[in-house]
């Protein structure tokens, strides 16, 4: 079967073990059936760096690397929760990391896959944390500290980022949709693959003239969302928590 599966906002922490076993399920049986897998962004609720030796990250990398062995090319966009995902990190997942944007060949048609943070034009406080945090003065400064500072800083970081959200409309915290305009125009694309926002759906637009579609990947919360796309088209899959 040809078959590409995307997901995207796993936040897989030691606080919610029922995700990560969820995930390494998925791998072990659903992605081993897939031509290839795309974590587009926040596979972890938080990440420190690729010298984090936390059980729960071997677990995951052990899961990425038996999933890549068995053939499903494993690919993986940084997001706004684990954007310090390194070179350390592929070599032990093996996975590949992609930037962000990439524009991909989807079965004969492009697609352009983000997180999908930066669609979110109208919240300018974010986006002006995201320009500091990206920058390289500010990750090695980070990465010099040890590693439970990261770990509180990191925890102080998502505390501050979730009450500020409580503070903002749902217009400031979704895509702007003439960013997704230009953005698809950009690339010459009429198909656009995100997530970050949490909001699984299907959009339809027009893109220079022509019927363009954008798919937004849904969190990993209650279980699991899977969106899998093929030549016969595509379709989201839910998957439920195990027992």
């Amino acid at each position: 079967m040809q078959a590409v599966l995307f997901i995207s906002d796993l936040h897989l922490d030691h606080d919610r073990p029922e995700l990560s076993r969820l995930f390494l399920t998925f791998l072990g049986n659903r992605g081993r059936d897939a031509d290839a897998i795309y974590v587009l962004g926040d596979l972890f609720e938080a990440w420190v760096g690729d010298v984090d030796d936390a059980p729960l990250v071997r677990e995951i990398m052990n899961g990425m690397t038996a999933c890549a062995d068995s053939g499903t090319a494993v690919f993986v966009l940084r997001g706004n929760r684990d954007f310090l995902l390194g070179d350390r990190f592929a070599r032990s997942s093996g996975c590949t990391l992609l930037d962000d944007p990439v524009r991909i060949d989807l079965f004969g048609q492009a697609a352009l896959l983000m997180h999908g943070d930066t669609l979110c034009t109208d919240d300018t406080d974010y986006l002006a944390f995201r320009h500091k945090v990206r920058k390289r003065e500010w990750q090695l400064g980070f990465l010099e500290k040890p590693i439970e500072e990261r770990r509180r800083i990191a925890c102080e970081l998502r505390e501050a980022s979730h009450d500020a959200g409580g503070l903002k409309t749902g217009e400031e915290m979704d895509v702007n949709p003439d960013t997704v305009a230009r953005v698809m125009e950009e690339h010459g694309v009429h198909l656009l693959i995100h997530g970050h926002t949490h909001r699984q759906a299907v959009h339809r637009l027009v893109i220079d003239g022509q019927p363009a579609t954008r798919i937004v990947l849904g969190s990993w919360d209650a279980g699991g969302n899977v969106l899998e796309y093929s030549p016969a088209g595509y379709r989201f899959e839910n998957l439920e928590v195990p027992a």
